[in-house]
């Protein structure tokens, strides 16, 4: 007998329980989260959207508040108040020139066409406005202080500023300072220096002149001009201080004019010659 073993399609040899089938070699591996997975968004990209429009948002709406809270904020000017020491201009005439600005409102008020109207003003040197909340304006105040005439049309003040006001009669006991008008604080400075120097000897400055080629002319309350040349006038100051204490003062009355522009000495002329022989000046080393 023989026996046959026929193939059952589908059927296929059981593997044993327990051992699976081995097809090569392999490992597990973690599946990554699904966020890990996902492309990442560009929040440069976004940033650079986003800060524009938010800026232009806060914008608009400042712009719609400031519309709906100005007609409540800007007040007509209810009070105009004007600080400083005036000698020469009066509150009224001060009051007249800022009329015209008082009828703005608080923020319409045009602050820099009063302060130049001011300082049109003959008397103002500097003026300052401001706005003080909620409706009223303040303006400061500084006159000129005149210390001396220039020229025959204008006064000089301290800082050797010209000005022109309509009184000048009411000024001619001040001293008389010319000069080319781009010397004006030269001038003033040099005036100042050399009054302080004259006054310990009892002489005061009546007139001084700087001249087209440089050269300083000064004529003392006392009758005596003083020419001083170009340069080092304080040097030739001193040395006049202490020659005029040793040798000139007892013929002060007698003196017209000194020359200072000897480099170790002056010369004198006197107003009658001291001797019927002696020149018109004389020097003194």
């Amino acid at each position: 007998m023989v026996a046959t073993l026929r193939h059952q399609p589908g059927s296929a040899r059981a593997p044993l329980r327990g051992k699976p089938a081995q097809r090569g070699a392999s490992r597990l591996v973690a599946r990554e989260p699904i966020s890990l997975r996902l492309p990442k968004p560009n929040l440069g990209l976004l940033k650079r959207i986003t800060w524009p429009l938010l800026l232009l948002l806060l914008g608009f709406a400042a712009y719609e508040l400031a519309q709906r809270l100005l007609p409540y904020a800007d007040r007509p000017i209810a009070k105009i108040s004007v600080e400083g020491d005036l000698s020469y201009v009066s509150q009224q005439a001060v009051q007249q020139r800022i009329e015209p600005f008082a009828t703005a409102s608080f923020f319409g008020v045009d602050l820099p066409g009063m302060r130049h109207e001011l300082e049109q003003m003959p008397w103002i040197a500097s003026a300052q406005v401001r706005r003080v909340w909620p409706d009223q304006l303040l303006v400061r105040l500084e006159e000129h202080l005149p210390i001396a005439r220039w020229g025959d049309e204008a006064l000089l003040n301290n800082q050797g500023k010209a000005f022109a006001p309509k009184e000048q009669a009411n000024y001619q006991h001040l001293p008389q300072l010319y000069g080319p008008k781009r010397a004006q604080q030269q001038v003033m400075q040099q005036y100042q220096v050399l009054s302080q120097m004259l006054r310990p000897l009892g002489f005061s400055v009546v007139r001084l002149e700087l001249r087209e080629r440089g050269s300083w002319f000064l004529s003392t309350g006392q009758g005596i001009e003083l020419l001083l040349g170009r340069d080092h006038l304080v040097e030739k100051m001193r040395r006049f201080s202490a020659i005029y204490d040793r040798a000139l003062k007892v013929q002060q009355t007698n003196i017209a004019r000194i020359d200072l522009r000897y480099a170790n000495g002056l010369a004198v002329t006197w107003r009658e010659p001291l001797a019927p022989t002696a020149a018109d000046t004389a020097v003194v080393q």
